[in-house]
């Protein structure tokens, strides 16, 4: 099983600059520690490593004698708790050679100091991958282009490790079929104590032998641990059963009992100090081993028996009550590391990389990352079996994001590049033009250029200001050139501005003035002389053509109201001088000429509705619409009033 290996920070946190199957960081061990994929062979085994069983409530058998005491199993993790750290080599090589020494030596395989060389090999390796990092950086290279440099140690190292794996699998094997055979021994040992008690005068006759099996009994160890806790109950059993069998000499009785009372008694005043050793672990490791003599040591008079037992296993249950209350806190801290660590999941998967478009926003994603996974170290470890889930789940949202973020930056320099040679083109042909003559035409090509760079997007940063400075200087090198050529012509055009100016102030002055009937020619006159005046520079000539027509739009409206007016006063005094056949039909004419007005009319503003406004053509043609509209509403106005007039001359020759 892969463990907890958090991406290097400095390294773009991409979980791939990690070897695959080994870790980064340490968490504390406890005696729950999760297993790993290095697991002893007794752990693999799914054996205890001693023939300790838990009875915590076990009650003494009437007519079997003393029972189990109350004490839990000892683990695995247990075991390598006790072992003492070995030193640890701190370069590559000799952690290497450490390792090779551990398999050519075929001795005890320690986890614990195999474990120990694993994770200072690999900080060893980060440190030289963090390393190299940070001297490309310095060399001018972008983090996300950074690909960490290829270890030939690694493989060295990861051989070793299959290796010992395979000599611990092998150990496994070999230790498993020694309890096998441990057991059919103690079964027969049983069974021969079981035939030598039969009678008292077998037990009598056996005394001897039956010591000497009860010795060979302590020298064999292990046996499988499903069948620990009926081996021992059966043996017990038939011990206790030889000596209430026994008569034939009192006195070697009696003397085993006295000496089996001593210890015993010794063993239950061990197990009382226990209690106050500051360690519950210690002491519950050092109770194992109180119980372990305990259970090897024969039986006592029967009488004493029970009072002994109660008092071992009263000690024993205090032990083991610390103990528990320091694994329950244990597992409260894990449940606690569990929570921190979702939360921290939580906030590495609710990173929306679709939201981040510029580079200030991936440089604040990535730092959050790092501070995440940061946090994520200081975290110890959770349950066992949450602990590769969580672990597995806060990788993937870092995997997830770095990806994407290589992605990103990937497709982003490949968007450069492409801008980069668009740009490079319109250099180019910047370049071209720089020299040309021909002023007019190659302005209007630099313009269009110059429109075109505006379009394309943004290059590498290191490139930009070069890419600009090339082009800028060759379009300012035209237009150098070009007003070195037109100098003459911009102060002819400066001159004309001034002269323009002029004819609007007279054109304006008109307009204000209280004689506009008479302001036809004089309007006539300007018109002559604007069109006579050559051109304003270019800049300006907007804006002055719009002064100009805005005061002759004026001028014009002005005229024709005049025009209207007297139109009308003429219409009213011919009228009176009509006969009343030619009045009616001067007045049919009238109203048709107002139903064609107003037709019209209609048709300009249902044509103003399907024009685009927003264009600068489109708000030209829509101006002049609207000026032709409002002449026609004023000429209907006065056809109104001449019908009107025509009406009530009919009416008065009529009376």
């Amino acid at each position: 099983m892969d463990e907890n290996k958090v991406p290097e920070a400095g390294l773009e946190l991409k979980a791939e600059n990690l070897p695959a199957g080994e870790t980064t960081q340490t968490e504390e061990a406890t005696p729950q520690a999760q297993a790993q994929e290095d697991a002893a062979p007794a752990a693999k085994a799914g054996e205890s490593s001693t023939e300790t069983t838990h009875a915590a409530s076990a009650q003494e058998p009437a007519g079997q004698g003393e029972t189990e005491p109350e004490v839990q199993p000892e683990s695995e993790t247990a075991e390598e708790e006790k072992e003492k750290p070995q030193p640890v080599p701190d370069t590559k090589e000799g952690i290497i050679a450490r390792l090779k020494e551990i398999v050519a030596n075929g001795e005890s395989i320690s986890r614990t100091e195999v474990e120990q060389l694993k994770q200072a090999y690999y900080k060893l390796h980060n440190a030289a991958v963090n390393a190299a990092h940070e001297a490309f950086i310095q060399a001018g290279g972008s983090a996300e282009d950074f690909t960490p440099p290829a270890d030939p140690s690694e493989e060295i190292f990861k051989a070793e490790m299959s290796r010992i794996r395979e000599l611990r699998t092998q150990a496994a094997q070999e230790l498993e079929e020694q309890k096998q055979a441990n057991l059919e021994r103690k079964l027969a040992i049983i069974e021969q104590i079981k035939q030598m008690s039969a009678t008292p005068d077998e037990a009598d006759k056996n005394y001897d032998a039956v010591k000497q099996l009860q010795n060979e009994w302590k020298e064999i160890k292990l046996v499988p641990a499903e069948r620990a806790t009926e081996l021992w109950k059966n043996y017990q059993h038939y011990v206790d059963q030889f000596y209430d069998q026994l008569h034939l000499n009192h006195e070697f009785r009696d003397y085993d009992f006295k000496k089996n009372l001593e210890i015993k008694t010794r063993l239950c005043e061990a197990a009382e100090r226990l209690v106050d050793v500051p360690d519950p672990v210690s002491a519950f490791h050092q109770l194992q081993k109180l119980h372990q003599e305990f259970r090897e040591t024969g039986p006592v008079a029967k009488e004493l028996r029970e009072a002994l037992w109660n008092r071992f296993k009263e000690a024993s249950t205090a032990v083991n009550k610390r103990h528990q209350a320091h694994f329950e806190a244990l597992k409260a801290r894990e449940n606690e590391n569990l929570q921190q660590k979702t939360a921290l999941c939580e906030q590495a998967e609710a990173v929306d990389t679709e939201a981040l478009k510029t580079f200030a926003d991936w440089d604040k994603a990535t730092r959050h990352m790092l501070e995440l996974q940061a946090q994520w170290k200081t975290i110890g470890f959770t349950p066992k079996k949450d602990n590769t889930r969580i672990f597995e789940r806060f990788r993937a949202a870092c995997d997830k994001f770095f990806t994407q973020k290589t992605a990103h930056f990937k497709a982003q320099r490949e968007t450069f590049q492409a801008n980069q040679q668009f740009k490079n083109k319109l250099c180019e042909q910047a370049e071209a033009l720089s020299e040309s003559t021909d002023w007019a035409s190659t302005t209007n090509k630099l313009i269009a250029l110059q429109k075109e760079w505006k379009t394309i997007g943004p290059v590498a940063h290191k490139a930009s200001e070069a890419l600009w400075k090339r082009f800028n200087t060759a379009c300012n090198r035209f237009f150098d050139r070009k007003n070195e050529a037109t100098a003459a012509q911009r102060q002819e055009e400066e001159a004309n501005l001034l002269q323009k100016q002029d004819i609007i102030a007279r054109l304006e002055k008109l307009a204000d003035g209280p004689e506009v009937d008479d302001a036809r020619a004089t309007l006539q006159s300007l018109q002559e002389e604007w069109n006579a005046t050559g051109h304003v520079p270019f800049r300006k000539k907007e804006k002055m053509y719009k002064r100009y027509r805005e005061v002759c739009d004026r001028l014009y409206e002005q005229l024709h109201v005049s025009a209207r007016r007297r139109s009308v006063d003429n219409f009213r005094r011919n009228a009176a001088a009509k006969g009343g056949n030619d009045l009616s039909r001067e007045l049919l004419r009238l109203r048709s000429a107002y139903d064609a007005k107003r037709q019209e009319i209609q048709n300009y503003e249902t044509n103003l509705t399907f024009l685009n406004s927003k264009s600068k053509a489109g708000n030209t043609i829509v101006e002049e619409i609207t000026r032709k509209v409002n002449s026609l509403k004023a000429d209907l106005a006065a056809l109104d009033e001449k019908i009107k007039a025509a009406t009530e001359q009919l009416r008065k020759a009529e009376e």
